[in-house]
């Protein structure tokens, strides 16, 4: 990643005044509230990567679970841990930091992976409804369907068009003039925030940024509702009340997260935000950067009976394989 470094500085070298930091400001407060902050974060942080984690063991350790749905499911469990340590590291630095700076380079880095991130977890939600949609409206097709490389190519995919959708509108943006301040009152580098540090207007580069974005969101969200109000139809003529319920509680576990995630993303970057105050954009931004993370093991899997059970497995080969490591050592 050097030579991403090097010309990140480079294509600021032209601009009117050249910033080589930016500062953020983040939740500004006392001692004992910045420690308070700190200590929350990083609760949350390592919940979030516990969770997460535990999802990614059970899937890939339990055969039971090797099955299109929980082969997703992992995956999601594996960009959720990525999604939130594009973050939630750079939070905590910046909180025991004393000038609370982030380099040039680090900066447009961090808004790189989190937009390409975000991104590919609006398709993951995509494909996950697709995958609910032909299990429950088209059970006799879907083993031909979501068959493991199929599984595997929408994986990548999303993966790919996640990644290399933002490179050219980031280059761009990178190469504004940023002048008379470098203070970035937020805990990341976010659009908004670096488009008002520019002197110079870039109507066309705002354009093509948030037009992306929107078609991202809006093509991904009408595609889930469209999905789940099919699912949802078929639901109602399953003849038994059993088969119903557990159909609904998966809906309505999908639907929670969808609508936590795509709600608050959607006030951020579709609707106009200047006038939301900072302090409330700093938490939406929250809750669908960090929150999101934390909560989708408990909406998703760890609910389910089937992922627990693995999970109890899991726990359970690990004790075993622990005391038949300590026994040889014990018998010398």
């Amino acid at each position: 990643m050097s030579f991403f470094f090097i010309d990140l500085r480079l294509m600021n070298r032209s601009a009117v005044h050249i910033v080589t930091e930016f500062v953020l400001l983040g939740f500004p407060g006392c001692w004992e509230i910045q420690i308070f902050l700190f200590s929350v974060f990083l609760m949350i942080y390592v919940l979030t990567l516990l969770g997460n984690g535990a999802i990614m063991c059970a899937v890939r350790w339990d055969p039971r679970l090797h099955t299109p749905m929980y082969f997703l499911l992992g995956n999601f469990a594996f960009l959720e841990i990525w999604y939130v340590s594009s973050t939630v590291p750079n939070i905590l630095t910046n909180i025991l930091s004393e000038n609370k700076t982030i380099s040039f380079s680090g900066c447009f880095l961090q808004f790189y992976f989190f937009f390409s991130l975000g991104t590919t977890e609006c398709l993951f939600l995509a494909i996950m409804a697709y995958d609910r949609y032909l299990a429950i409206c088209h059970p006799l097709h879907y083993p031909t369907i979501m068959t493991g490389k199929f599984c595997g190519t929408l994986v990548s995919l999303c993966w790919i068009i996640g990644f290399l959708g933002y490179p050219i509108p980031i280059f761009f943006i990178s190469q504004l003039p940023f002048c008379a301040s470098n203070i970035i009152d937020h805990f990341l580098c976010d659009m908004n925030p670096l488009m008002a540090l520019s002197c110079a207007p870039a109507p066309i580069t705002e354009f093509i940024f948030y037009t992306q974005s929107s078609l991202v969101l809006f093509f991904t969200i009408m595609y889930i509702f469209l999905s789940y109000s099919l699912l949802l139809r078929a639901v109602f003529q399953v003849p038994s009340a059993a088969g119903r319920r557990k159909a609904f509680s998966t809906c309505g576990s999908h639907l929670a997260v969808v609508s936590l995630f795509y709600g608050t993303v959607m006030v951020m970057y579709v609707s106009p935000t200047y006038g939301i105050p900072t302090l409330m954009q700093k938490i939406l931004t929250l809750v669908y950067s960090v929150m999101t993370p934390l909560f989708n093991p408990l909406i998703y899997s760890l609910r389910n009976k089937d992922v627990k059970l693995a999970l109890r497995n899991v726990l359970f080969r690990m004790r075993i394989s622990k005391k038949s490591a300590l026994l040889p050592s014990y018998n010398k």
